[in-house]
């Protein structure tokens, strides 16, 4: 008989797996849900297996039916997820279930024990109702992604971004030069444009490009822009994406961005280890206030890119909801083949200017 059956508590694959369910479940319906976990380390280490056992017991008795208990981290963390709130505050949700759950663990183990036993409550979606929706995550609701799992593959891909960006600032450093010298003779200003953007788990950091638009210049109208076609109050036939002849580019900026030369200095990015070669764009962080819950998984889940799937598909010329679709397609499906694919594809989307602005 295993740990987990004598305990009678799911194994962590399984628990895990079942979080993960959850939580993309809760960003398509919009339901809230609780992981509460049971630090029991100490408890675990200091005494035989009885004890968890009678953990096990303790919260099955103080929990629901419907509720998951499992293994968060075998021989370490358990977990319990609470679902169905049924429109409870976050709050009173804690107070209740940690007011039974510790009633239960008295009854069954003696105050020592109790004490050796740490809870913590973490809720998904993060952010509290009411308030504004931030890029801050909660590492403990995504086990799945900061697991030791695939760790060859994203160690591969980070080896072909190194080897690929080195290659291409080499190759294009005589165009960089140019654009350069360009950027600085035709308009006042800095050669490179920096930007807050977001990176995977909706870290923060420095996006570059060559700038394109006069200094100076009023971010409210892209700020504008972008949460309408997110909050879908844009309904253009084509979808477009960015703004059409948008007053703040200048003459060479236009060329740049047509051309797709303005991203050049993301190779920079991508050796620094805030971007990869291929995958979702980047978000500004007033673009993720608008997000719903599903929108947020392309920001969580992969590292931003300088091309991908919907650059590749169909550029700037698609719905908001459908770029997202196609980012999270890339990132169910992503391997360093596909990578590639979209590597080759990216110099013919470039040349065609299709959706470019």
């Amino acid at each position: 008989m295993t740990d987990e059956q004598s305990s009678g508590l799911a194994g962590e694959c399984f628990f895990n797996q079942m979080l993960c369910l959850e939580r993309k479940r809760s960003q398509r319906t919009g339901n809230p849900f609780v992981l509460m976990l049971l630090d029991v380390e100490t408890l675990a280490r200091d005494i035989d297996m009885r004890a968890i056992e009678k953990v096990g017991s303790a919260l099955a008795s103080a929990t629901r039916d419907t509720d998951i208990t499992g293994w968060y981290k075998c021989h370490s963390t358990i977990g319990v997820i609470l679902t169905t709130l049924n429109g409870t505050s976050p709050g009173t949700v804690k107070s209740v279930v940690l007011d039974k759950v510790t009633r239960a663990l008295g009854s069954r183990l003696d105050p020592k024990q109790v004490q050796k036993i740490e809870i913590s409550f973490h809720f998904f979606p993060e952010e509290q109702p009411g308030k504004k929706n931030t890029p801050s995550s909660d590492d403990k609701l995504y086990p799945d992604l900061r697991g030791s799992s695939g760790a060859l593959d994203l160690f591969s891909k980070r080896v072909v971004d190194i080897a690929g960006s080195l290659i291409a600032l080499i190759i294009l450093s005589p165009l960089l030069f140019v654009i350069s010298v360009l950027v600085k003779l035709t308009s006042r200003g800095p050669v490179f444009f920096k930007q807050r953007r977001l990176g995977k788990f909706g870290k923060e950091f420095t996006f570059l490009k060559f700038r394109s638009m006069y200094v100076d210049n009023d971010p409210g109208i892209h700020r504008t822009y972008v949460q309408d076609l997110i909050r879908e109050k844009i309904t253009e036939e084509s979808g477009v994406y960015k703004i059409q002849n948008d007053p703040r580019i200048t003459p060479l900026g236009r060329f740049l961005r047509r051309s797709s030369l303005d991203e050049i200095p993301q190779f920079l990015n991508v050796l620094k280890g805030n971007m990869s070669l291929v995958g979702p764009r980047p978000p500004i962080p007033y673009e993720f206030e608008c997000y719903d819950l599903w929108h947020r998984r392309r920001v969580l889940e992969a590292k931003p890119g300088i091309t991908g799937l919907w650059q590749v598909s169909s550029r700037s010329r698609t719905t908001f909801d459908d770029m997202v679709r196609l980012d999270l397609r890339y990132i169910r499906n992503r391997s360093l083949w596909l990578d590639l694919k979209i590597l080759l594809k990216t110099p013919l989307a470039v040349l065609s200017g299709d959706g470019a602005y």
